[in-house]
């Protein structure tokens, strides 16, 4: 084994470890209906202030 060669059970905790730290997927589907649910909220804010 070589100076830095990891055992099979350390490189099971290695890749366990690594699986936590990287990030959520990005759901393009969700983000955008987020991003149309704020903008019909922001515009019927604006209908009603500006009808009153």
């Amino acid at each position: 084994m070589g100076k830095y060669q990891l055992d099979y059970k350390r490189m099971k905790a290695v890749s366990k470890y690594h699986e936590k730290l990287k990030p959520t997927q990005f759901d393009k589907k969700q983000q955008l209906e987020k991003i149309r649910t704020a903008y019909l909220e922001k515009k019927q804010k604006q209908a009603d202030t500006s009808t009153e």
